[in-house]
């Protein structure tokens, strides 16, 4: 299993808009983060984790060709923003791609979207067949498991797929979610900045604890802000919790 990162910054991205605070990038490229999302390729299946603002240069740059399937953590639009983008894909695939989330971000993507479904559809609009996934799923060769905990004041649903778990946006996580993520072999965790806490994010620190708790081989940070450099953070980091950057690559 081939898993490359899109996109592994906050919510406003890195820089933010304007460019404000990019005097702290310090000229590292892998401190420039567009919104986080996540492609998986197996022999058999080429999936997407959350389509951010920036899906479409993403899906150039790391020369995504074909999606098989789209699965969404949740709604907010640094997550969801990219879905029309998917319209190429439908194109070159002459049809709908298979969307798996959970109801309430379901709910809110037809709200937000109501132009890509139901009788008053646009012509040439996304397609996809979006369904509500709670248990343990197979698609194609992958085992699907959602993976729900908690982002302050919403749920939301992270994934594992085969022995590669994805959690981004994380505060809490319940235990019943930590048993399904337990036995991964990589695990890939939010981790907002080194200080001060924050009520939605965990911290960095609050990350390795937590991948140390669960004893995963390998955890790989996303959702960086701009404040956080790379380099200096992973010498300060244990070596089996280190920081993705954009277009970085793994095999599991």
């Amino acid at each position: 299993m081939k898993c490359t990162f899109l996109g592994t910054g906050t919510s406003m991205g890195v820089p933010v808009a304007g460019g404000f605070g990019s005097e702290h990038i310090n000229g590292d490229p892998r401190n420039d983060r567009t919104r986080c999302s996540m492609w998986v390729q197996t022999e058999e299946s080429s999936v997407v984790i959350d389509t951010g603002p920036e899906f479409r240069i993403q899906t150039i740059r790391s020369g995504v060709k074909r999606i098989d399937l789209v699965l969404i953590t949740h709604e907010h639009m640094d997550h969801i923003a990219g879905l029309d983008d998917l319209r190429a894909f439908n194109y070159a695939q002459s049809g709908p791609i298979p969307l798996y989330t959970s109801e309430q971000a379901r709910n809110s993507i037809r709200t937000r979207f109501n132009y890509m479904f139901g009788k008053n559809k646009y012509p040439g609009s996304t397609s996809v067949d979006m369904s509500v996934i709670e248990n343990k799923t197979r698609f194609r060769d992958l085992d699907i498991i959602p993976l729900p905990y908690n982002h302050g004041k919403i749920d939301v649903q992270g994934y594992r797929i085969n022995d590669f778990s994805y959690m981004t946006d994380v505060k809490a996580i319940p235990e019943s979610t930590k048993e399904l993520v337990k036995g991964s072999k990589v695990m890939v965790l939010s981790g907002l900045r080194w200080n001060p806490k924050h009520p939605t994010h965990l911290t960095i620190p609050e990350a390795v604890q937590l991948a140390d708790e669960l004893e995963i081989p390998q955890t790989y940070l996303i959702h960086m802000n701009g404040y956080v450099d790379h380099e200096e953070s992973n010498k300060k980091l244990p070596d089996h919790v280190q920081l993705a950057y954009d277009q970085m690559e793994i095999n599991i």
